[in-house]
Order: C-alpha cells, then sequence, then structure tokens
C-alpha cells in the first residue's frame, strides 16, 4: 500500500496541561478531539430486560455518620432494603424503578448511557441504587433527588463523562449526583468523575446526608454544599479520595454540622489538573477536621472569618498556601460513633479501598460462579502484580482454557510486542487506571524492518504491537500504540506499522486508544474461509494511510477515526482499505466521528485492498449516522491497485458534518431499504456482543 506518514498537533481543554507520563508522543496527534469524550456503550437494543430476584444479604447494609441519625421522622438511612430486588442493564429500566413509589434495590448490570446528555434520573424516596460489583456504569447524566426526597442509597457505580466541552461551565447543570432539600441519603463507594458541573452538589438545606468511600476525579467543581442562608445542613465526608480535581473538594456553605475525617486529597505535579484549593468551610459552617490527608494541594484547608473550623491529626505533604482553622466547633460523637484510621496510612488505604467493589451488589451465587468461570491475573510494571509484562500473564492461560480469564493490567508503559495464539480463546485486557491513557502497550516495529535474529523482516502483520489470534477476545480502557518514526526510516522499504491486529472471532474492543500512521489497525480473519466478527465502541483509532484495513466483518461504533498529518506535515491519506471476501460483511462504520488536525478535502474515506491482486474479493466500507469532518473528499472513494473501487461495495448514508454530501456518481449513497439491511445486528449475524 502507499506509504504516507504524519503527526498531527494536541489540543487540550485548558492552558496548562501535560501529556501523562509513560504516554507516547505520538498519541498527541489526535487533532481537536479530546480523549474521554462520553460516548456511550453499544445500544440498549442488546441488553436483558430488568429480572427479579431476592434481595442479598449487602442489601441490608445502612449508612453510618449523620445520615445514620433518626431525624425527620426517618430512622437511619436504609434504601429500598424493604423492597424487591431488581436488575437493570437499560435506560428505560432504571428510571422505571428509579422514578417508582415503592421500595427497591436497583442492582445496575451495565453501562447505561443517558439521553439527552446531561439527564438526571429522578430518584424517589426509599431507593437503593448499586453497581453489580464493577460493572455498573452511568455515561454522560446522573441522579436528582428532589425536595423531601429521602432513604436513598447510591452506590458501587461509576458515573462518568456528562463533560461538555467548557472547563468552567455555567451553563450545563449536568451533575453526577445533585440533592436539591433531600434528606438521609448515602453515597458509598462510587467513582465519579469528567461531569460538566459538579460531581455532587448537596444544595437548598439537604440534610443527614453520608459520603464516603468514593473516588472523585477530573473534574472542576467537585463537591458542594449549602448556597442557603439557613445553616440547617449535618453532613459527614470520609474515606473519600479526590484527585484531578481543581476547586469544591468540597465546599461547605452555611452547614450547621460538617464532619470530615480520613479523606485524601491529591494533587500532583505534572497532571492536567491544578488544585485551587482544598477543604473549605465558608458563611456560618462549624467544621470538624480529622486525620485527613493532604498532598501536594494548593490552600488545603481555608475558612472565611464567620466559620468555626477545628482540625485534628491531619497530615499536609508539599501543600502551600492556606491552611487555616479557628472557632469552637461540635463533638460528632455526640451524634454518631466512628472509628478514625490513622492518617498516614489513608493514602494506601484509599487508594485500594475507595470507588467500587467487586463484593457489593452481586449474589453470592454470581461471586461463586465468578470464582469458579473467571480467572485474574495481574499485570504491573512496578512488581505489585503477578507479572510485570503483558506477554508473560498470556503466556500463563493454560492453553485451551474454557472460561474467562482477565488480565487486568496497572498504569504505566508496556514497551513489548503481544501475541494472543489462537490456542487461548477468552482472554480479557483490563487497564485498572482512570483513563485510557494511562495505560499503554507500546512497540515500534514496521513491516520493513528485519527481525532481531536475523530471520527475515516483519511484515505487515509481523509488525503489530499487539495481535489476537484466539476468539473471544475482549480489551478495554486501555492504548495500543506503534510508534514507528517514519521520518527517521525514510530509506526503509516497507513503512507499514500496525499497531493492533485480530485474526480471530467475536472480538469485543471498547474504550480503547489505538494508535499509529500507516496500518493502524488491522482487521483481518485467521484464513480467508475463516470468520472473524469484531465489536469496537467508545473508542479512538488514529492514523494516516488505509489505517483501518483487513478481511474482518467489522462494526465501529460510538467512536473517533482521528486523521493525522504525514510526517513531513502535509495531509492526505485514507482511513480504510478493506479486503473482504465476497459473499461477506465488511467494514460497517456508524455513529462515529472522523475528523482531524489535517487540511480540508485531503483524505478518502477508503479504497479496495485486493491482497496479492486477488480479483475475487469485494471490498465493502459503509459508512452511515456519523459525522464527517471538512477533511473529508468532495468525491470520498478511490482507487487502489488496478482495482476501481466502482467495481465493489462502498456507500454511505445519512451523514452529516463539512465533510457529507449529495449522492452522486462518485458519491453513492444507501436506499431508506438498503439501509435497513445494513445495521449492527447484520454484521454480528447472531453474535450478541457483551461488555467487556
Amino acid at each position: 500500500m502507499t506509504e504516507l506518514h504524519g503527526r498531527g498537533k494536541a489540543r487540550h481543554r485548558r492552558k496548562k496541561t501535560a501529556l501523562l507520563a509513560g504516554v507516547p508522543l505520538a498519541l498527541a496527534a489526535a487533532g481537536a478531539m479530546a480523549y474521554g469524550t462520553a460516548f456511550g456503550v453499544f445500544g440498549d437494543d442488546v441488553q436483558p430486560k430488568a429480572a427479579a430476584a431476592a434481595a442479598p444479604a449487602w442489601a441490608n447494609d445502612t449508612a453510618d455518620g449523620f445520615a445514620s441519625v433518626h431525624a425527620l421522622g426517618q430512622k437511619g438511612t436504609y434504601g429500598g432494603r424493604d423492597g424487591k430486588t431488581v436488575t437493570v442493564r437499560t435506560l428505560a429500566d432504571l428510571e422505571k424503578y428509579a422514578t417508582a413509589r415503592e421500595p427497591y434495590v436497583i442492582v445496575v448490570a451495565a453501562t447505561i448511557s443517558l439521553h439527552p446528555k446531561g439527564k438526571e434520573i429522578k430518584v424517589a424516596s426509599d431507593k437503593t441504587i448499586v453497581g453489580a460489583g464493577t460493572t455498573g456504569q452511568i455515561v454522560g447524566g446522573g441522579f436528582f433527588l428532589g425536595q423531601g426526597v429521602h432513604n436513598v442509597i447510591i452506590r458501587n457505580l461509576t458515573i462518568r463523562d456528562s463533560y461538555h466541552g467548557i472547563w468552567n461551565d455555567k451553563e450545563h447543570d449536568w451533575d453526577a449526583i445533585q440533592m436539591d432539600g433531600a434528606h438521609h441519603v448515602w453515597i458509598d463507594h462510587n467513582n465519579l468523575r469528567h461531569m460538566a458541573d459538579g460531581l455532587i452538589d448537596s444544595r437548598k438545606d439537604t440534610t443527614y446526608v453520608t459520603v464516603s468511600w468514593n473516588e472523585l476525579s477530573d473534574n472542576n467543581k467537585t463537591f458542594g454544599i449549602g448556597w442557603t442562608k439557613n445553616t440547617a445542613a449535618d453532613l459527614t465526608i470520609h474515606h473519600n479520595r479526590f484527585h484531578e480535581t481543581e476547586q469544591r473538594n468540597p465546599s461547605t456553605d452555611n452547614v450547621a454540622h460538617a464532619h470530615l475525617y480520613n479523606n485524601f486529597l491529591q494533587d500532583d505535579p505534572g497532571t492536567d489538573i491544578t488544585s485551587s484549593y482544598g477543604n473549605y468551610a465558608r458563611g456560618r459552617t462549624k467544621m470538624v477536621l480529622e486525620n485527613s490527608y493532604f498532598q501536594g494541594v494548593n490552600n488545603p484547608v481555608i475558612k472565611d472569618g464567620t466559620a468555626a473550623l477545628v482540625q485534628r491529626g491531619n497530615v499536609f505533604s508539599r501543600t502551600s498556601g492556606r491552611n487555616e482553622s479557628g472557632g469552637t466547633a461540635f463533638d460528632p460523637k455526640s451524634y454518631y460513633s466512628y472509628r478514625l484510621d490513622k492518617a498516614a496510612d489513608i493514602p494506601a488505604l484509599l487508594k485500594a479501598g475507595a470507588g467500587p467493589r467487586s463484593s457489593i451488589g452481586t449474589t453470592a451465587s454470581s461471586q461463586a460462579a465468578t470464582a469458579a468461570g473467571q480467572s485474574t491475573l495481574t499485570v504491573a510494571k512496578d512488581g505489585s502484580g503477578r507479572y510485570k509484562s503483558v506477554q508473560k500473564a498470556v503466556d500463563a492461560v493454560p492453553a485451551g482454557n474454557a472460561s474467562r480469564v482477565v488480565i487486568r493490567i496497572a498504569p504505566g508503559t508496556y514497551r513489548e510486542t503481544v501475541n494472543v495464539p489462537a490456542n487461548k480463546p477468552h482472554i480479557s485486557f483490563e487497564g485498572t487506571g482512570r483513563s485510557r491513557k494511562d495505560t499503554v502497550i507500546v512497540e515500534g516495529h514496521a513491516a520493513g524492518m528485519t527481525k532481531p535474529d536475523g530471520s527475515g523482516t516483519y511484515g505487515t502483520g509481523g509488525s503489530a504491537t499487539v495481535a489476537v489470534e484466539a476468539d473471544d477476545f475482549r480489551a478495554r480502557n486501555l492504548t495500543i500504540s506503534n510508534d514507528f518514526d517514519e521520518a527517521k526510516h525514510q530509506q526503509l522499504n516497507g513503512q507499514q506499522a500496525v499497531a493492533l491486529r485480530t485474526a480471530a472471532d467475536r472480538i469485543r474492543l471498547d474504550a480503547l486508544i489505538i494508535s499509529g500512521d500507516q496500518d493502524t489497525l488491522l482487521l483481518d480473519t485467521a484464513a480467508k474461509e475463516k470468520t472473524g466478527r469484531v465489536y469496537l465502541t467508545n473508542s479512538y483509532v488514529i492514523g494516516n494511510t488505509d489505517f483501518v484495513f483487513g478481511r474482518a466483518t467489522a462494526v465501529i461504533d460510538k467512536s473517533v477515526l482521528t486523521l493525522k498529518k504525514r510526517w513531513n506535515g502535509t495531509s492526505a491519506g485514507y482511513v480504510t482499505a478493506p479486503s473482504t471476501p465476497a459473499g461477506r460483511k465488511g467494514f460497517l462504520i456508524t455513529r462515529t466521528t472522523i475528523d482531524g488536525d489535517v487540511s480540508a478535502r485531503s483524505f478518502h474515506l477508503g479504497r479496495p485492498w485486493h491482497a496479492g491482486g486477488d480479483a475475487s474479493l469485494d471490498p465493502q466500507t459503509t459508512i452511515r449516522d456519523s459525522t464527517l469532518g471538512a477533511a473529508v473528499k468532495a468525491a470520498p472513494w478511490t482507487d487502489m491497485g488496478g482495482f476501481s473501487w466502482k467495481n465493489d461495495r462502498f456507500a454511505e448514508y445519512n451523514n452529516g458534518g463539512p465533510g457529507a454530501g449529495a449522492a452522486s456518481g462518485d458519491r453513492p449513497h444507501l436506499t431508506d431499504a438498503q439501509a435497513a439491511a445494513q445495521e449492527r445486528a447484520d454484521w454480528f449475524d447472531g453474535w450478541k456482543p457483551t461488555g467487556v
């Protein structure tokens, strides 16, 4: 294939940003697409409906702190334990049970995207909403508890990504959890991040609230409390980890009793977000702050002249600016009992224990089934995992394994090639960082490079950083990159450099960055006569020449295909190069954005790759319901290797954006009838891909 090369420029939402340590420089070439955009995951149409089940033991857990106090006619906070337990996997079912008048324990067992973006589900009283292990996620919105709503538990969920592109957003009041006049609420063991406004907003005299064991990150206005002239609210905030948060950590305004203890506020140097302040007592607040740990935070503790703030036993490491206390507050033990952990132990305790737990939201039988049917291997560069290399963990999986093996990969840069052989199906790679940028598998081989043993060159397929030859593979929340430097190797014959190669069936990929230049993502099959179905969602694929190519039957959904400039700064390239066998489906790109920091009208959407000059092939790319940037040529398809694209299968349907265009001889569009036969389900052919 023709060799084109390039790098673009990274754009970040704030002026003072830095690439995360260990992330290859090539990943900065995503143009105007900012990593972490909320796409949601694949649609509710493939999720089963809610099913009733007996209440498990954890559903009897009750809150501690102020949420445990008997007041306002409510005896503590126990959520929906007196009602039925239901499991939900769709927005419709979640909203149905959360807003019902009856008590429910609602187990969220999937990633649920909220529509429209910013939607806040109005939770009624007497509810427990809990994630099933680590699988429950709410994307693009959150929950609202209105006046008088009480006895609510929100627990063990990941709530993320309503961020709307404006850092100090004053228009989009899109919180993870907003409470206006509620009481007796327990927010526990959640991961809350990257919202348009607050992660938690406790307003309008919301009281008898306990916020415990949560991870709050990647946000500006993190946790705000108060904003009334009354001094009526009582809150306990303990064992929470705040990091990559700018302000309101929390800010407490006119709070009668604010008890903060054993929290960890962390601001590491060189990260994207710089703290403005930590704990803040405003107005007539009375605050007791005990045994918390502040690391690198600017203005770690501040108070108004009218507020009372008592500090005891806190640790401050590399902090600067205001650190204040004064006045007489209250004795928390006169309201409830509690036990303090040593402040010095808090960083390690919360890094390990904050956020969703696999033991919460699951039944004993499901935990036993997981233990019996799924193994977990851990990888960490620093030796804290069982293995230091991803390949070593793959090597440890027995050949012919019949059940899933999850390889959990800690944040870090793993410079290695990884091969998942055909005799090791049911393997999952899972990055454990809070971002897909945190865990990076990278190598820099190109097709024309000589192998270290002198046995020849790598070839295109052999250049892959990660090669998957086993069926039922899954990967999520990591980066796979090939950082071969084309500028330094202009004399090399064979500059194709694959980041990820799949050559198997039922491959499920989610929340990835797949980065390279030429031939980034090879979606192949084990042989020409073999089926290879792939479903890629919520991901970025970055490149410039044929950077999605191969003969697999693949769906790219709710993702971003990011166009890069060539190595010399010029713009030209091809997005897809399918080599589909006749009678099979090729590439379906749907609900996806195709754009980048390149010149207008410089990129083709695709061209037909008749590998080896095989005239029997019938390459196919369909791009539908997507947004095409101005970089797309007005005549978006072109010939390749002497084969005309017009003799193969290239079409669009219902696309928008500046790069879209009307149907013509150079730009075929599907009819409505044709489009009805080119949906995701037609590509899956009976396979029902589940979450990763």
